[in-house]
């Protein structure tokens, strides 16, 4: 069944375009659901909303594009069409779509089209992938409601869902591993190396400067 989808349009918020999306039925909802988001490193992403309450363990993955089964190395050459995205599997009756909708805005730069922070490149950009029609709803509120508190053109496309692929096994839960890596400040312990490449990234820092207090993972 073919479902149609409007991005809000306000005057406050200018959000005018209109898409037409092939969406499941809203339908009753099961207890898990999945979002699927872009915000950059996957590595951060997964880093962030596995610290939410209702969260389960957050996917690192590949997903927008034509080449399939894609590598990190294919996808970071580019030409593959996909984004570095995560799953996030949650419980909707511990927290809501939108919540995790609002929650990703925040924790994103969704103003840059060219990627986020120090990671530049199509497969960086930000992106929500929806998966039925209430889901595209619940985006769309989230993202005229984020564009309306920043007073800033939100450049994050919603667009219908594809083929997830998994990233390759080092990827996942790359921000508490223990291996010893060696990075430009020397070796390091993989968490330690994550923590070092976000900093150094300046990740934090943009998210602090765009959102203030309502930035909702921020690493002091």
């Amino acid at each position: 069944m073919i479902h149609f989808f409007r991005h809000l349009t306000t005057a406050a918020t200018g959000l005018a375009a209109a898409a037409t999306l092939t969406l499941a039925p809203q339908g009753a909802r099961a207890a898990t659901e999945t979002a699927i988001v872009a915000g950059g490193c996957f590595w951060c992403v997964e880093s962030d909303f596995e610290s939410v309450k209702g969260v389960g363990d957050v996917i690192s993955g590949y997903t927008g594009g034509t080449t399939a089964n894609p590598t990190y190395k294919q996808v970071g050459r580019g030409g593959t069409g996909h984004y570095e995205a995560v799953e996030i599997p949650f419980d909707n009756s511990v927290i809501s779509y939108r919540e995790i909708m609002d929650l990703f805005f925040r924790s994103v730069d969704p103003v840059d089209a060219g990627g986020q922070f120090c990671d530049r490149g199509d497969q960086y950009r930000t992106a929500i992938f929806v998966q039925t029609q209430a889901q595209a709803d619940a985006a769309a509120a989230a993202k005229a409601d984020a564009q309306k508190a920043l007073g800033q053109q939100i450049v994050t496309p919603i667009v219908q869902a594809g083929q997830f692929y998994r990233a390759e096994d080092y990827h996942q839960d790359y921000y508490k591993g223990d291996k010893l890596i060696l990075t430009r400040g020397g070796p390091k312990r993989q968490s330690e190396a994550y923590d070092f490449y976000r900093t150094g990234c300046g990740r934090d820092a943009r998210i602090q400067q765009l959102w203030g207090s309502s930035a909702p993972f921020v690493h002091h």
